[in-house]
């Protein structure tokens, strides 16, 4: 482990620990699978997110060594602290995962039970672990007894609004040493519609002595500290409204953003891009393209010619030109 992470801070610049990791500042990306790869840990880092936690490792699918599961795995020394997210429905392949994964050193481990997907949660994973008690209890039993770093773990409410079992499940968790709760207050059914209940987020700050982090409805900067203040929670998660707009960490406005501070940092978003995945990292940019270019200023024509280009130095070059930069 990073002895930068565990050594001596002054009290006030840290906000929270996860165990004994300090946490500095109070808004996390949110892992989002097929958008949260390093290159874009590492950029919101840079603007000011509090950690990083991958993209959710299926647990099968590295047991099984799946052909891409390893491109996933590396993490920059800029990220930390970092988690791995993990997903399965079975302990033993979650455990067998998580001891897999200290090899290359993380700081802490995430297990997710809040994914809403149908074809995870449907299978007991992700929110559908969340129903079975007992499997929570034995896996956080284990895990935290097998590992030396803390682990973790996101949650819903629940499974629907009749199964809203989230301080139960926080109580179970915390009892068998888990060392922070992240929250997305919305239920499984709900999956991202419907409005975040914060306060179900103040109740679960409430019910448990450890970290709590809220997550839900964040998008912009100015509701980081609405949400700290309405709920109690130490800090906040900010998932698909970073995306396109990494300067909520900053928090900054996005109308706010200069041209020039937006070519930059698209710049150099499609730098990292193309260090980490070569040839393919142009092609992969894509799926943050369209958010970055969403502004009054850019025309929708614009923005699909954008889309044709191959080569990263000619991208780079017309988003200036669009830009007027």
């Amino acid at each position: 482990m990073d002895t930068k992470l565990t050594g001596s801070h002054a009290s006030s610049n840290v906000t929270f620990y996860i165990g004994k990791i300090p946490i500095i500042g109070n808004a996390i990306l949110a892992p989002m699978d097929g958008i949260t790869d390093s290159p874009f840990r590492q950029l919101c880092k840079k603007m000011g997110s509090a950690a990083s936690v991958s993209e959710f490792v299926n647990a099968l699918n590295l047991i099984n060594g799946h052909p891409h599961i390893e491109e996933q795995l590396p993490f920059s020394e800029s990220e930390r602290p970092f988690a791995y997210q993990i997903f399965d429905n079975n302990v033993s392949r979650i455990v067998d995962t998580a001891k897999y994964l200290m090899k290359y050193k993380p700081d802490f481990i995430d297990i997710n039970m809040g994914c809403s997907n149908r074809s995870v949660a449907n299978r007991g994973a992700g929110a559908g672990l969340m129903r079975d008690h007992k499997k929570v209890e034995l896996l956080f039993k284990t895990i935290t007894n097998t590992l030396t770093v803390p682990v973790t773990a996101k949650i819903r409410l629940g499974w629907d609004v009749n199964e809203l079992n989230f301080l139960e499940i926080a109580h179970i968790l915390e009892d068998n040493g888990c060392s922070c709760i992240s929250l997305h207050a919305r239920t499984r059914v709900q999956q991202y519609g419907g409005k975040a209940d914060w306060d179900s987020i103040a109740s679960l700050v409430d019910a448990v002595t450890i970290p709590v982090i809220g997550n839900g409805d964040i998008q912009h900067s100015n509701q980081i500290t609405e949400l700290i203040s309405y709920t109690g929670c130490n800090a906040v998660m900010i998932g698909r409204a970073a995306i396109g707009n990494p300067w909520i960490f900053q928090k900054e406005k996005q109308e706010q953003i200069s041209n020039q501070d937006r070519y930059l940092t698209m710049k150099d978003h499609l730098d990292l891009m193309v260090e980490y995945y070569e040839h393919r990292g142009i092609i992969l940019f894509r799926k943050h393209l369209k958010k970055y270019l969403s502004i009054p200023d850019i025309s929708k024509e614009s923005i699909q010619k954008a889309f044709t280009f191959t080569n990263p130095d000619q991208l780079a070059q017309y988003l200036q030109g669009i830009l007027h930069c």
